[in-house]
């Protein structure tokens, strides 16, 4: 089919992740058939719960998973081992969506050092003891409450970048998949430009880069996370680097949105896309 061919995708989960049932083999036959220039599994790690619940002496509910660590390690050695079978017929990376790494920078930079990781995304889900975003009940939040929400997440998103220790930031609009997608609210981003800008002047300091996240395009959102103004933003303050992302959790998702995004990085100037072997940056030209 080879549809894709020249673009990657560098943001999808396997059944290692508590929120996918995909098999890993089945996404990276997947990605060869699409013929994309490079395909990342990055099943979740999330810093906050990398022990199980007894360790955290936490009540159990009907939301939150445990033992990311245990998954993390699964998920690397598969990923691995994949690389043997598979290296010849696609360039697969091993990666992980980091989430969390400001509430507890010990077992980040544990999981950052790993030597089998080619790639990382710096991801913010939820906030010091909140729920994650997508099981927060909006509509019980005044307006005054989602404004001051908004502004800890992005403050707690430059807190990440200060830390630097990923590869591009994941996502930087996810709280719109809900707020606005789901919830129907429509938020004036512009409030917190000046915190957003001085995310991407840091990562940009920092030689990080920043990821395009396609799935708001398959979802009710309706456009990526972040949208044409912030990938313009970054690249004006001096950004370089850009990855693609479905961020799919099951095999038909692969590669969705991807083509369109690339088209979209390109109106905001970029030439290149960009993948990560070893946390080094690859390019490849957009067509």
């Amino acid at each position: 089919m080879n549809e894709l061919k020249g673009l990657i995708d560098c943001h999808t989960h396997t059944y290692f992740s508590p929120d996918s049932e995909a098999d890993p083999v089945q996404m990276i036959k997947r990605a060869i058939e699409l013929g994309l220039e490079a395909y990342a599994i990055t099943d979740h790690c999330e810093c906050n719960r990398w022990f199980d619940m007894d360790y955290y002496k936490a009540e159990p509910n009907e939301h939150d998973t445990y033992n990311f660590g245990r998954d993390f390690d699964r998920s690397l050695n598969k990923i691995t081992e994949m690389k043997e079978i598979y290296g010849d017929k696609i360039n697969l990376i091993c990666g992980i969506e980091l989430g969390q790494a400001t509430h507890d920078f010990e077992i980040a930079d544990k999981a950052v050092e790993d030597k089998r990781l080619d790639f990382i995304i710096g991801s913010m889900h939820e906030l010091p003891k909140r729920p994650d975003f997508c099981f927060i009940k909006y509509e019980n939040y005044s307006d005054s409450e989602i404004d001051k929400l908004l502004e800890d997440y992005f403050l707690e998103l430059l807190k990440l970048c200060k830390w630097g220790k990923f590869d591009v930031l994941g996502h930087l609009t996810y709280t719109l998949r809900y707020i606005e997608g789901e919830y129907g609210l429509k938020i004036d981003l512009s409030k917190y430009d000046d915190i957003i800008e001085e995310c991407f002047k840091t990562i940009v300091q920092k030689s990080r880069g920043i990821e395009v996240n396609t799935s708001g395009l398959r979802q009710k959102y309706g456009k990526p996370f972040p949208d044409f103004k912030y990938i313009k933003l970054y690249r004006n303050l001096g950004g370089e680097i850009i990855s693609l992302g479905s961020d799919a959790h099951r095999v038909d998702d692969l590669g969705k949105g991807v083509a369109e995004c690339g088209e979209l990085v390109k109106k905001a100037g970029f030439n290149y896309l960009a993948y990560f072997k070893k946390h080094k940056p690859e390019f490849v030209k957009i067509d």
